[in-house]
């Protein structure tokens, strides 16, 4: 069934391309595909039992020891779900409108298959090949809908992170080399990790594997690609980009280089913590001084991912308490699930303002609630919801992941992550003090009400927010075991 997750959209999108389906026609076929697709991840889930679940395993570049192996557990499956979801919704969000449909429509589903991938893929190499492909169809995506300096941004993007990728795909090939026997079955190398009696050889293979996910996460410095290309990519692209590729940079350290070079991620723990301290402050703090709507999101995606990073590096402090690390590894992933929804919600709205106004600006706006109060509401609802308001998946994710962090002994590191917080709850109050209320801008009577089918797209991501931050229960027990797993393999 997992072949079918994963393939079934590519299926899709070539028969968008062979039968030359156009409007909205190749929307309603992009809706259906994912909405399959959906209630296929939704039986996965439902039929998952532990451990590695639904798996395939078969030969495929033997001379490299590398197969075709898929397979899902209480990490990569939530993601995967939320995946298809954002995608969904995505497709819903486009009735609306857009240009070239059965092209787009064509590359969003290729996106999907390929996104999936990488969280289903068990194999390095087979994780590279869907993880490259993952660049090339945002790329496309940017260039061919975005707006403003579109071509500028989406090379920028197309650099940053294909070098990132090249310098990842050495890492891979240290891990290759390292293990023995060679192989690239992530199950055979977590098993028997390579270098394990020779730290300072790990060493540069982390560095590498580090770097080329710090990229796409991003980290700070690694991020100046992320602004320009949110600011000129398609509202559904922005969407996507922030809910489901960031996560391939952070999924892939907690993934890869965690279990397979446990005794270097030990010896850089604290390296690693400081890298997410830093990112989670500088993010907040550039985001709380922007003027502009979607580099402000753009900024805040940094400001998340490095509490993602932060918690990572903490499952590495071997001398502090066991649970307290299993707690930091369970927020990141619950991080990484609810910043999906929630700043793919952002996204999306800001698709409102683009579509109505051709303009991000905050000093351009204001009494907007007066005119479009449903806008109003959902974009303070999920403005809370970023900022980790207790009753949303957030909260969940940061107090988990500041509980741990602290319990396992790096307190300053907890203390400073909670004045990013203090500082993202500032600039979300800015921004909507500046957009929807006081006197009106020059642009507010351009903005109108949402659409249907953006209400249809942002409410269900917000609510399923909701739902995680008020009864969490169902997908913490699923998280649970995996950061049981990844501590015990990084303490052994």
């Amino acid at each position: 069934m997992l072949t079918i997750v994963i393939f079934l959209p590519l299926a899709a999108a070539t028969l968008l391309a062979l039968r030359g389906l156009g409007g909205r026609r190749a929307i309603w076929v992009w809706i259906a595909a994912t909405a399959v697709d959906l209630i296929l991840v939704a039986a996965m889930w439902l039929g998952y039992r532990g451990g590695i679940g639904h798996e395939t395993r078969l030969r495929w570049i033997p001379s490299a020891g590398a197969g075709y192996h898929v397979g899902v557990d209480g990490m990569s499956l939530p993601l995967i779900a939320m995946t298809a979801l954002l995608f969904l919704l995505c497709a819903v969000y486009s009735l609306r409108g857009t240009e070239r449909p059965r092209s787009y429509a064509a590359l969003f589903l290729f996106l999907q298959t390929v996104s999936i991938g990488v969280f289903a893929a068990l194999d390095l190499l087979l994780f590279f090949v869907f993880f490259d492909l993952s660049i090339v169809g945002m790329y496309f995506v940017i260039v061919g809908w975005g707006h403003g300096d579109r071509a500028r941004s989406a090379l920028t993007f197309f650099l940053y992170t294909f070098l990132g990728s090249l310098v990842l795909l050495l890492g891979f090939i240290g891990l290759f080399l390292g293990a023995e026997p060679h192989t690239f079955d992530l199950t055979d190398l977590a098993a028997n990790p390579p270098f394990s009696g020779s730290p300072g050889s790990a060493a540069p293979v982390l560095i590498a594997i580090f770097v080329g996910f710090a990229v796409k996460t991003p980290v700070v410095p690694l991020h100046t690609w992320l602004p320009p290309a949110h600011t000129d990519a398609p509202a559904a692209g922005s969407a996507v980009l922030a809910g489901v590729l960031l996560k391939m940079g952070t999924y892939g350290l907690a993934r890869i280089a965690l279990p397979t070079l446990p005794v270097a991620w030990q010896r850089y723990a604290w390296v690693i913590i400081a890298i997410g301290v830093v990112s989670l402050l500088y993010g907040a703090l550039v985001a709380l001084a922007q003027e502009n709507l979607k580099r402000l999101i753009a900024y805040t995606s940094v400001n998340h991912m490095g509490y993602i990073v932060l918690a990572l590096g903490a499952a590495g402090l071997v001398a502090g308490d066991v649970r307290a690390r299993e707690l930091a590894v369970t927020g990141a992933v619950t991080q990484m699930v609810g910043h999906g929804l929630v700043t793919g919600a952002l996204f999306l709205l800001t698709g409102v303002f683009w579509d109505r106004a051709r303009a991000y600006e905050l000093n351009r706006f204001g009494g907007i609630a007066a005119n479009a109060p449903i806008l109003t509401a959902l974009t303070a609802v999920a403005a809370f919801a970023s900022l980790g308001l207790p009753g949303f998946s957030g909260f969940i994710a940061e107090f988990q992941i500041l509980a741990g962090v602290i319990g396992a002994g790096a307190v300053v590191a907890g203390a400073l992550a909670v004045l990013g917080i203090l500082i993202t709850a500032a600039l979300f109050l800015r921004v909507l003090r500046k957009v929807f209320l006081g006197g009106p801008g020059e642009l507010t009577g351009r903005v109108t009400e949402v659409r249907p089918a953006e209400l249809a797209a942002v409410a269900p991501l917000l609510a399923l927010s909701l739902i995680i931050g008020i009864a969490p229960r169902w997908l913490l027990d699923l998280i649970d075991p995996v950061a049981a797993a990844l501590v015990a393999l990084v303490s052994r």
